[in-house]
């Protein structure tokens, strides 16, 4: 089985957000933060594109997926307070974002391990009497959806424990906002 050797690339942006009290960050963040779905608003998020470089190849009547090599771009929103800070607000604020930041990267590792998942499965998978490599495109789509609602589930999983009652986000949260 070949190896797939592709391209990470990690990207970092910020939304501004305002206040001058754990309080008033907070609420900024309610107003401002990245949006999923259209619908919620969220402290933070990380999301990727996923693309890839497949080599097909016949191999007598079969065709063969004889590697693919992933160009994954993940991105992560994080927010970032729009002026200067005092202590002790600072501090929350700084080990606010330090812990929302951790939290993000979980799911950047999720989205690798997505990666991974899809090499394992494909890379090497032949599909007999598939001149012109159409149905092993086919055949590939099913396990692709299967390994995409696997990684879905854990990352929704997760979210629930770090942000239910006493999970890591709430308890982030009510740091920031009782704490200053």
């Amino acid at each position: 089985m070949a190896s797939a050797e592709g391209q990470v690339i990690e990207k970092v942006e910020t939304y501004a957000v305002s206040g001058r009290t754990g309080p008033e960050l907070y609420a900024s963040i309610g107003a401002r933060g990245p949006l999923l779905a259209g619908k919620v608003r969220s402290i933070a998020h990380t999301s990727f594109r996923l693309t890839w470089q497949r080599d097909y190849q016949q191999r007598g009547t079969a065709c063969v997926l004889a590697s693919a090599k992933p160009k994954l771009v993940l991105t992560t929103v994080l927010p970032k307070a729009s002026g200067p800070l005092e202590e002790p607000v600072r501090g929350n604020w700084q080990r606010f974002v330090e812990g929302v930041t951790a939290h993000e990267k979980v799911h950047g590792t999720y989205i690798r391990e997505l990666v991974k998942e899809i090499e394992k499965a494909t890379i090497g998978l032949a599909v007999e009497n598939d001149p012109g490599c159409r149905k092993i495109r086919e055949k590939m789509q099913p396990i692709l959806g299967e390994i995409s609602r696997a990684e879905r589930r854990k990352s929704r999983d997760f979210d629930a424990v770090e942000m239910n009652d006493g999970g890591a986000v709430h308890q982030l949260v009510l740091q920031l906002v009782n704490g200053g």
